[in-house]
Parts: structure tokens; C-alpha cells; sequence
């Protein structure tokens, strides 16, 4: 038993982040969004577009418009992410079941299905954005250690 994450689901964990890490500064293009998190564009759109009908994002038009985080970062939850871009949120079991033993592993895999969505409604984009922070400083820390002998 396992959860696939889709790529719609990861195109817009990864959207979210670069919105969450320009804070609530100018509004990002999709152009933008798509080149820094390597995503085509019209997929992107596509995802955003499901993103700002559910309220996680809002878009501003002008020159100067593209999205931005709706709600605050603690508000928005994996769960209501995948919700939003049509994700179901359940472990992918077998699904066979002919005898006493194969319902009891399905009703195990209810039971863990549950609590996966669980754990998915408690991480918040917050806590996606510190992780990637805390990420992007070891990376930033590892290239800036220049050896001795090359000073």
C-alpha cells in the first residue's frame, strides 16, 4: 500500500512554495511560477486556475498581476491542497477481498487511509515553507564552505 503523488499534486505543492517564499510581495506570473519550478506553463496554469477557485490563491491582473497566497500560510493544508486540485486522498491498496483475511487488510487500509488524511490535514504550507527554507540555507551553506587551500 502506497500513496502516488500525481504530478498535478506536485506542480501545485511546488507553485505553492515559490508563492509562499516571495511572501506577499508583488504578485508572481505564471511564466515566473513555471521557470523557477521548472513547470510548463499551460499545466501550471491549469493547476493555479483549481487553486484560486478553492481560495488558496488569488489572482491579480494588470502588468503587474499573477497569483498570490490567498490565506495565510497556516491556513492552507496539504489535505486542502490536494482537495483543490481533484487529488483523492487515500492509500492505493489491492483492493481484493475474498475471504475473512482479506477484510480485515481492507478495513486495516480504511483505517490507515484515514489517518494518512489525517496527517495530510495537519501539515500546513507553513511547515512545506520551512522546510524549504531550512533546505535552501544547508544548500547555500554547503556551497559557500570554500576549502582551505583554495583561500
Amino acid at each position: 500500500m502506497s500513496y502516488r503523488w500525481t504530478t498535478r499534486a506536485q506542480y501545485g505543492i511546488k507553485a505553492l512554495l515559490e508563492l509562499s517564499l516571495n511572501g506577499q510581495q508583488q504578485p508572481l506570473s505564471v511564466k515566473t511560477i513555471a521557470e523557477r519550478q521548472s513547470i510548463p506553463a499551460p499545466f501550471l496554469e491549469k493547476v493555479l486556475g483549481a487553486l484560486r477557485q478553492a481560495g488558496i490563491v488569488r489572482s491579480v491582473r494588470g502588468v503587474q498581476g499573477g497569483y498570490q497566497l490567498a490565506r495565510p500560510l497556516t491556513a492552507i493544508s496539504l489535505a486542502a491542497i490536494l482537495t483543490a486540485l481533484g487529488e483523492e486522498i487515500c492509500m492505493v491498496g489491492d483492493g481484493s477481498s475474498s475471504g475473512v483475511s482479506d477484510q480485515v487488510i481492507q478495513t486495516l487500509s480504511e483505517r490507515l487511509s484515514q489517518r494518512f488524511a489525517g496527517v495530510l490535514a495537519d501539515i500546513s504550507l507553513e511547515d512545506l515553507y520551512f522546510d524549504a527554507r531550512s533546505y535552501k540555507a544547508a544548500q547555500e551553506a554547503a556551497q559557500s564552505e570554500v576549502p582551505e587551500f583554495m583561500v
